[in-house]
């Protein structure tokens, strides 16, 4: 499914720190632009309306610069030192016929039937690369782990994928684990399985001729 956000954008004719602050102020977001074997581009968008978007799953924009439109998938987003504002974005033009690899976030959903069993869930990575084309691009990979037994994990092979999209991270990769969760030892137990500190001999220092 094509989800396409349409921006109207404008070239940036000064770069650099200084530049990016001015241009956030004025309610934008510094972006660049690179692929196709075409020269980089420094541009910025109308930041509400880019993250209205991303809000709402949008991962390709139609990007209007200087009259002509091109596809572009978001490939980056850096965030301020307090991982709040998104301070820039790195575009990567597209085409809609072209395969491209892109990582897409993982979402796990039920309750394990371990977790009754005493097991506790951890999850191994909240992403896999898959390969796919542009406009099939999935917002993210629902993992049911309801049937997810104590000892027992869910491989990025076990996953099922829209059709159309390949997998790319290393089948053997784990998801998510049903660990057992170690019991809580009391005092004595730590006490006891402790090795018994070894027994510290002193000499007494031979005394000086004519000491008492």
């Amino acid at each position: 499914m094509d989800k396409s956000l349409a921006l109207q954008a404008e070239v940036r004719e000064r770069i650099g720190t200084k530049a990016a602050s001015a241009v956030r102020k004025q309610g934008r977001i510094p972006c660049v632009v690179y692929g196709h074997k075409k020269d980089p581009v420094a541009i910025t968008v109308n930041a509400h309306d880019f993250l209205e978007g991303v809000h709402h799953g949008h991962r390709l924009m139609d990007v209007i610069i200087d009259g002509a439109t091109e596809k572009m998938l978001i490939k980056e987003l850096q965030f301020d030192h307090l991982g709040r504002n998104v301070v820039h974005v790195d575009l990567m033009r597209v085409d809609v016929t072209e395969m491209i690899e892109v990582s897409v976030s993982v979402e796990l959903k039920g309750v394990a039937k371990g977790v009754a069993e005493g097991g506790v869930i951890e999850s191994n990575t909240d992403h896999i690369e898959v390969e796919c084309l542009a406009i099939n691009i999935p917002e993210k990979i629902t993992v049911s782990i309801k049937d997810l037994g104590v000892g027992e994990s869910i491989k990025a092979g076990d996953l099922k994928l829209p059709d159309g999209v390949k997998l790319i991270s290393l089948p053997d990769t784990a998801v998510v684990t049903c660990r057992v969760l170690a019991e809580a030892k009391t005092t004595e137990q730590v006490e006891a399985e402790a090795p018994a500190a070894p027994e510290v001999i002193t000499e007494k220092a031979p005394k000086e001729e004519g000491a008492e």
